[in-house]
């Protein structure tokens, strides 16, 4: 079949291939990323200066530089510093998840620090040491307080993965241009779009399910 000169059955076909690589960024980054982000909150917030003033240079750098320059270090730095180049795939979700790692961090950060005192105090009083404080009574509300903020970060992230492109990795938005310039059409780019809307549907829907069990616990 074929619509404006592009056949759309081998178009969707090639796309739907490279999804799979789109889909491997995304729950890679989110597999690695989330942890490694809750540790980046709590040396952020260490009493230890040797940990804590790290922890804020690395958030500000990978924070406040665009993921493409991260992209691109991650592919060609190596070489020029260490000699030696990691696979295209792997500098990409090395990229992603040390920069999603840092904005997960703040999240958690803000969560942890959005707990009141007084809940760290009665549950001293009641017995409960620092870790079960923490795993059983703290954890369950900052999941709570940080699910929207994360939701929006992920739908973030499935428009982010297009940004693997840069370095030639055979991702979905990368099909879908050069397909676009092979056929002259914005029919590729139409059509990546509704993947795109479709996989950022799947994760709001999926962020509303998940908001909607944690209701029982109030702020």
């Amino acid at each position: 079949m074929k619509f404006d000169n592009v056949p759309i059955d081998l178009l969707i076909s090639n796309m739907l291939k490279a999804t799979t690589t789109t889909l491997g960024i995304f729950f890679l980054t989110i597999i690695l990323s989330i942890p490694l982000g809750f540790l980046v909150a709590l040396a952020r917030g260490s009493r230890f200066k040797a940990i804590s003033v790290p922890t804020r240079i690395y958030q500000l750098i990978f924070r406040g530089t665009p993921l493409m320059l991260q992209l691109f270090f991650f592919m060609y730095g190596p070489f020029y510093i260490f000699g030696f180049s990691f696979n295209r795939f792997v500098a990409c979700i090395m990229a992603f998840v040390i920069n999603y790692a840092a904005y997960f961090g703040e999240i958690f950060r803000g969560g942890i620090a959005s707990i009141p005192k007084g809940q760290y105090e009665a549950s001293k009083v009641l017995g409960y040491s620092k870790s079960q404080t923490f795993i059983r009574i703290i954890m369950p509300q900052v999941v709570k307080i940080v699910i929207p903020a994360i939701g929006n970060e992920l739908m973030t992230l499935v428009k982010d993965t297009s940004l693997a492109q840069v370095i030639s990795v055979e991702e979905l938005f990368r099909i879908a241009t050069n397909a676009g310039s092979k056929y002259f059409s914005t029919i590729p780019i139409i059509i990546a779009a509704a993947f795109y809307l479709i996989m950022n549907t799947v994760v709001e829907v999926t962020f509303k399910l998940i908001e909607k069990k944690y209701e029982y616990y109030k702020n």
